[in-house]
């Protein structure tokens, strides 16, 4: 599956753009400020509801208007389909797939799968142990659909138990009535534990050789770090009893899946902590295609890859092996100042956009 043509309306900075896309790389240029960024979340905003930068969709709307609408075409073995999202400041979001009001886009089972690298996104190395959590979360989910309902199990389960130890905490409950919650959340902890560590064990071998093949040396490497050792539910509950006094001393539930990390490491220490942001960079993006090879492999769909401002801090050795990689593997979209940082840019098979003032014109088609 592809995206074939997305329409903006009211969206940051753009009125109106309808804009068609190839079915490999598509390069968009332009200036500082002019767009590009914002194209590149209009689309991963009609693929998956959202938006990749914010969580203030008030920010979504372009200035002065009231409301916003994304529509993304996409094409599949079966034929055109259509995704449709916009909502009005303040009321709810509308959804559509082919016509047909949806709750959720990522529930819609023929919509894209996207992967974006923005530099914000860097935190995702750097950052606290919660961003890689989740983000280990939606590979899950991204590999195995029916899966995601193993992590909402599991939060739901949390939250009752923390709302129990807050009641133990303020005289309303004793300490054995955690019992109940310590054996669900273990059952649903054991279940979640399985799903991340099956999922870093398919990226894995491929990080490190996408890590390679990006220039960034020292042994890289992705593991799971799991809070627990347990291998059973039995083992995780009781765990969770051992704790119970430490966390009604806290008021929330200290061990569990909940704390659990996913370590990037180059010459065996964490590149949180002792990488150079140049490294971090080459570790994301190497991860990110690691990803998307696993999740094609799984689910034969090849995620679109979404690359804003990738090019600036690459060499240029760099840039032509990421290129390489990109090329003639599913569709990617990369925006950058200037073509000549996008080696193979001006070859027949991709295809060249441009923004200003809030338009986007084509400048070659792909071959």
């Amino acid at each position: 599956m592809r995206i074939v043509r997305l329409a903006m309306r009211n969206f940051r900075s753009y009125a109106a753009a309808d804009v068609e896309l190839g079915p490999g790389v598509t390069v968009v240029t332009g200036r500082n400020g002019a767009g590009k960024t914002n194209l590149l979340d209009a689309l991963y905003f009609g693929c998956t509801g959202r938006s990749a930068r914010t969580t203030n969709e008030r920010e979504l709307v372009r200035f002065g208007e009231k409301v916003v609408r994304v529509e993304v075409t996409t094409e599949a073995p079966d034929g055109l389909h259509e995704l449709s999202v916009g909502f009005t400041p303040g009321e709810p979001k509308r959804m559509t797939a082919d016509g047909v009001r949806v709750e959720r886009l990522l529930d819609v089972a023929g919509r894209p799968l996207v992967s974006v690298f923005l530099p914000d996104r860097l935190e995702l190395v750097k950052g606290t142990p919660s961003l890689r959590r989740a983000h280990m979360d939606q590979l899950v989910a991204a590999l195995w659909p029916a899966r995601a309902a193993t992590r909402r199990a599991y939060n739901q389960a949390l939250a009752q138990r923390n709302a129990l130890v807050a009641r133990i905490r303020g005289g309303g409950a004793s300490l054995d009535s955690l019992s109940a919650w310590d054996r669900e959340l273990a059952r649903h902890g054991i279940a979640l534990m399985a799903d991340r560590s099956s999922a870093v064990d398919l990226v894995a071998e491929r990080f490190a050789a996408r890590a390679d093949e990006l220039g960034l040396d020292g042994d890289p490497a992705i593991a799971y770090r799991a809070r627990s050792k347990a291998t059973d539910a039995d083992t995780l509950a009781a765990e969770l009893a051992d704790r119970r006094a430490q966390d009604v001393e806290r008021g929330f539930t200290g061990h569990g899946p909940h704390r659990d990390d996913l370590l990037l490491t180059r010459e065996g220490r964490e590149l949180r902590a002792y990488g150079s942001q140049g490294q971090q960079r080459l570790a994301l993006l190497a991860l990110l295609l690691a990803e998307r090879e696993a999740i094609a492999a799984t689910r034969e769909a090849t995620p679109v890859m979404l690359l804003d401002d990738v090019m600036s801090e690459l060499d240029r050795d760099r840039r032509a092996r990421l290129v390489g990689l990109l090329r003639g593997r599913g569709q990617s979209v990369i925006t950058t100042t200037d073509l000549d940082h996008v080696p193979g840019g001006e070859e027949p098979d991709v295809m060249r956009l441009s923004v200003a003032d809030g338009a986007v014109r084509v400048e070659a088609q792909a071959a």
